[in-house]
C-alpha cells in the first residue's frame, strides 16, 4: 500500500473536501483527487461517492477511514517515542505476565527488586491462565512470564526457563479451626475442611500424590485458581490451606492463621520465562539475581 496516498484519503475525509484538504497539504485539487483514485484502484472499492456538491464516504471508506486513523495515530506515537529530549529520560517498559496459581505475596518479593534499580521503570503486569500467557509471550507482548511451571517443549513455543527457586508448603489454617483438629500432623487433616489448589496447578497435582500416599481423605470445601482467594477463605476459617514455607511468618502475620504443619516433601517450583536464553533485559537480571541471592536462600 502506498501511504501516501492513505494519507491523502485521511485528510480529505477528515477536511470534508478536496478543496480544504488541498490547501492543507499544499497541492492541487487534481493530483489530490488523482491520488486518491489510485488508492481506490489499489482497493478495488471507491472510498467516496457524490453527494450533492460534496463528498461522503462508501461504506467501504468508513472501514479505511477507522484503519486510517489507527496507522496515523501510532505514526504520531511513534515520533514523538522516539523525538524524546535527551535530557528526559523514557521509563524502561518491563511487561510480564503472572500465573494466576502464584501466591501474590511470592509475586510481590520477586517484581519488587525490578521497581528498586536506580532507572525509572514502567511495569505492567498482566495475570492470566499459565498456557494463555506463553502464547502473548510468544508474541512478544510480554517480556517475561513468572510460574510454578517450566514451560514444555511440547507447547511448540521457543522460549527458555530461568529456574528462580523452590519452597516447601506450609499448611495453615485460622485458630479457632486450628483447635478442632485432632491428632498430630499430617492425621490430623483426614476428613478436616481443606482448601487447595485448581487442577492445572502443578502444587495441586503433588498435594493429590501425597495425600493418597499418607492415605489421608480430607473435606474439599474448595478449589481456587486464585490463591489469593483461597488465602482470603482460610483466613475466615473456612479450611486448611497451604502456602509457600518461604513466605510463611508473612502469610501468618497478614491473614491470622497458624501453622499446623510442613512437608518438605511438597516443593513449589518458581520459573522466569522469557524468549532469550541469555537475559538482557535489566528487569528480568534484577529479579533472577534477588530471587536466587536472597528470597530462596534460605530454602
Amino acid at each position: 500500500m502506498n501511504f501516501k496516498h492513505l494519507r491523502y484519503f485521511w485528510t480529505v475525509a477528515k477536511a470534508g473536501g478536496v478543496m480544504r484538504a488541498s490547501e492543507q497539504l499544499h497541492t492541487t485539487p487534481q493530483t489530490l483527487s488523482g491520488q486518491i483514485r489510485q488508492l481506490e484502484e489499489w482497493l478495488g472499492h471507491d472510498l467516496f461517492r457524490k453527494r450533492g456538491r460534496g463528498l461522503e464516504l462508501t461504506p467501504e471508506g468508513r472501514i479505511a477511514l477507522g484503519y486510517a486513523d489507527q496507522i496515523f495515530t501510532l505514526g504520531d506515537e511513534l515520533e514523538g517515542a522516539i523525538r524524546l529530549a535527551r535530557s528526559q529520560e523514557r521509563p524502561l517498559e518491563f511487561r510480564v505476565g503472572v500465573a494466576d496459581s502464584l501466591a501474590k505475596s511470592v509475586v510481590y518479593h520477586l517484581l519488587e527488586p525490578a521497581l528498586g534499580m536506580s532507572q525509572q521503570v514502567h511495569m505492567t503486569c498482566q495475570e492470566g491462565k499459565f498456557p494463555e500467557l506463553i502464547a502473548q509471550l510468544s508474541l512478544h507482548r510480554l517480556d517475561l512470564v513468572l510460574a510454578d511451571e517450566p514451560v514444555s517443549r511440547k507447547i511448540g513455543v521457543k522460549a527458555f526457563n530461568h529456574p528462580l527457586g523452590t519452597s516447601s508448603l506450609s499448611f495453615l489454617c485460622a485458630p479457632a479451626l486450628k483447635a478442632q483438629l485432632r491428632g498430630p500432623f499430617p492425621e490430623c487433616l483426614h476428613e478436616a475442611p481443606m482448601l487447595i489448589q485448581g487442577p492445572m496447578s502443578s502444587v495441586r497435582q503433588q498435594l493429590d500424590h501425597w495425600l493418597n500416599r499418607y492415605r489421608l481423605q480430607p473435606r474439599i470445601v474448595g478449589e481456587f485458581d486464585d490463591s489469593a482467594l483461597m488465602n482470603a477463605f482460610g483466613r475466615e476459617g473456612r479450611g486448611v490451606f497451604t502456602a509457600p514455607a518461604v513466605l510463611e511468618a508473612e502469610t501468618t502475620a497478614q491473614f491470622g492463621v497458624e501453622v499446623i504443619g510442613r512437608s518438605a516433601e511438597l516443593v513449589e517450583e518458581f520459573f522466569a520465562i522469557s524468549v532469550e536464553r541469555r537475559i538482557t533485559h535489566p528487569c528480568v537480571a534484577a529479579i533472577t539475581r534477588a530471587a536466587r541471592g536472597a528470597l530462596f536462600a534460605a530454602e
